[in-house]
């Protein structure tokens, strides 16, 4: 669940997330860069190809990648959820996570780097 700035959930939490065949097909055509708030032990043992790694420990959204849609991942959503929150009252707009993390997208057969 993702909370506004007074502790309420929000009600358009839904519509930012990503499902698992759009950021698929997001990451297959480069339409979004994927920002994973996982720690860096975790990021090594296999991400997403592409992605980057910003941990939610240190997590900071000036450091958000510009210039095309930004899509957050951890390992099961709760830390992408928590990054989300924490970039849209920072002011992005163009960001969504995937609920699922990498635990859903390992299972429905997304690519996985070292």
């Amino acid at each position: 669940m993702i909370f506004n700035l007074f502790g309420k959930a929000d009600p358009n939490a839904a519509a930012r997330n990503i499902g698992h065949d759009e950021l698929q097909q997001s990451v297959k055509n480069g339409a979004v860069a994927v920002v994973d708030v996982r720690e860096p032990h975790e990021f090594a043992a296999g991400h997403i190809p592409g992605a980057v790694n910003l941990p939610l420990s240190r997590f900071d959204p000036a450091d958000l990648p510009a210039g095309k849609p930004v899509a957050l991942i951890c390992q099961a959503g709760a830390r992408s959820a928590r990054a989300l929150a924490k970039a849209l009252a920072a002011g992005a707009t163009d960001i969504r996570h995937y609920p699922g993390g990498m635990s859903l997208w390992r299972t429905s057969g997304g690519e996985v780097v070292r």
